[in-house]
């Protein structure tokens, strides 16, 4: 292929990306009013990068382990 036939085999595709695109933002906007809307959610959270305290954890079972102190039956 010459690069004019590549350019217009191109040109082509783009044309048709353009009308596929114009295409679905119409059926979007038919959808969108029947289309349930999310849940607002509330303020993001941040968290520190800083380790925990450790004294939270005491006297915590390992999940899914059980406490420290007693055996698996």
């Amino acid at each position: 292929m010459s690069l004019q036939e590549d350019l217009t085999a191109v040109r082509r595709s783009l044309d048709e990306l353009v009308r596929s695109v114009e295409r679905l933002e119409q059926d979007v906007a038919r959808q969108a009013p029947a289309a349930p809307r999310p849940a607002a959610r509330g303020p993001m959270v941040s968290v520190p990068d800083t380790p925990y305290d450790s004294s939270l954890w005491t006297d915590s079972d390992d999940e899914g382990l059980g406490a420290r102190d007693r055996r698996a039956p």
